[in-house]
């Protein structure tokens, strides 16, 4: 299977893809990779009708197609779902990287019922849960830079609350990466200046934390998302009023 650094990334430097993909439409499929699925493809995926109708609603703030597109899983892939939660993410994944491809899905305390019957169905046979420390998240049946793609979906901010060793996590993540291999990070925006200070209580993080502590474990930033940006939301509560969208940022890097 070929690496997705010469799938996606590298065009000219990182810097350049990540410009190419602010330009970009929501939720654009990287280009450049005959194993990259298509638009219609995922938008087949997130139509299935085996889906459940409480991740139906999730889709309405979640946008998954274009997330998918973003995050650009190919059939094949190993993939590894930090805080895995439910597995709305790992299911959508699992999806994505049929037949052959399986998703681990990461969790501290052992899966939730939800992520328990999601792996009970047809769907969900190519998701491994499994219960692993936060600092230390990848399965240690897998090989060192045997993963390709690592999610970690709006939860780096409760990894504050939680006490959890980031520097650790994110050198564990970018040790069990392939070389070009992806880890997408996905959190509400906080405001200037409160780091991760507010994880207990609005549940934000400040985005350039974020990206100071995934950089400093070596990845290249490659593209960054807008579809889940709200430039209007204050980000000074949990829920912005009035009602609207939260700022959210999505981060796609790359070990080089």
């Amino acid at each position: 299977m070929k690496t997705l650094a010469r799938s996606l990334f590298f065009v000219a430097s990182a810097a350049t893809v990540a410009l190419a993909a602010g330009c970009a439409g929501p939720g654009t499929t990287p280009r450049g990779d005959s194993g990259a699925l298509s638009r219609a493809q995922i938008e087949a995926i997130v139509a299935s009708p085996d889906r459940s109708e409480a991740d139906r609603r999730n889709d309405v703030r979640r946008k998954p197609v274009d997330m998918l597109a973003f995050v650009a899983p190919r059939p094949g892939m190993v993939v590894v779902d930090v805080v895995a939660g439910g597995g709305y993410t790992s299911e959508l994944l699992a999806r994505a990287v049929a037949p052959n491809g399986r998703v681990y899905s990461q969790t501290s305390r052992g899966p939730s019922s939800t992520l328990a019957e999601r792996t009970k169905k047809p769907v969900g046979a190519n998701i491994v849960a499994f219960v692993q420390p936060l600092d230390n998240p990848v399965p240690v049946t897998l090989a060192p830079a045997g993963v390709d793609l690592v999610t970690l979906m709006f939860n780096y901010h409760d990894l504050g609350a939680a006490g959890v060793d980031r520097a650790r996590m994110n050198a564990a993540i970018f040790a069990a990466l392939k070389p070009g291999g992806a880890y997408v990070v996905a959190d509400h925006s906080g405001r200037a200046g409160t780091g991760i200070s507010e994880s207990a209580t609005l549940h934000r993080v400040e985005e350039v934390l974020v990206r100071r502590e995934v950089e400093a474990a070596g990845f290249r930033l490659a593209a960054e998302a807008m579809f889940l940006r709200n430039p209007a939301d204050p980000r000074d509560r949990e829920e912005p009023d009035p009602p609207q969208p939260k700022d959210e940022f999505v981060l796609r890097y790359v070990k080089p």
